[in-house]
């Protein structure tokens, strides 16, 4: 494992081997049986470029009302709870005794992105967001707290985890795109992409 600080972003690269990306794996069809993925509205009227669903005790959302946090599926169901294996990482990365609330996790194929962004719908954000990369590559950019400015690239692969904290809490990122075919992990191709959040 390497550690890399981009923007305080940290990136630990290749923190998680080949064994347990599959377990993680495993772990995520068992979330998507019991909540199926879905192409989520934003308040724009547009569908987003990639498939969502979450575990815990909310799971996040957005339609014409906006962005947040809701406490069940839109069907009434309540969300599956996150996997041990994920918090098992956080026990391990993140200090403090709190646990995530939400494990949101985001697929994306070969044509999928993420605009630049901040993780700012949660209350606390003395808590870091844990990010866990899963399939094919991606280019992970990362920038300031203020829209726009300098910004820094970095290739996330599969087995990757980084950390949103302190001052880079609310750093503006993104995904600007997928490497089609650079990992086997996922039968079908694409990307997971396993955040974690303490929301309230």
């Amino acid at each position: 494992m390497v550690e890399i600080d981009v923007k305080g972003v940290r990136l630990l690269k290749g923190y998680l081997d080949r064994v347990a990306q599959e377990a993680l794996v495993e772990d995520v069809r068992e979330i998507v049986r019991k909540a199926p993925f879905r192409r989520p509205m934003t308040p724009w009227g547009k569908p987003m470029r990639v498939k969502m669903t979450s575990a815990g005790r909310y799971g996040w959302h957005t339609d014409r009302s906006g962005y947040r946090y809701i406490d069940a599926q839109l069907d009434g169901r309540a969300w599956p709870q996150i996997p041990g294996s994920v918090l098992a990482l956080w026990d391990a990365l993140i200090e403090g005794e709190r646990r995530p609330d939400c494990l949101l996790v985001n697929y994306y194929d070969a044509k999928a992105k993420m605009g630049m962004h901040q993780d700012k719908d949660e209350r606390d954000f003395g808590w870091s967001v844990l990010s866990v990369s899963l399939g094919d590559t991606a280019r992970f950019r990362v920038g300031g707290t203020e829209r726009g400015g300098e910004t820094q690239s970095v290739e996330l692969e599969s087995g990757d985890v980084a950390i949103l904290g302190g001052a880079a809490r609310m750093a503006y990122h993104g995904i600007d795109r997928i490497k089609p075919g650079s990992s086997t992990l996922l039968k079908d191709g694409g990307r997971i992409n396993l955040t974690c959040r303490v929301v309230d």
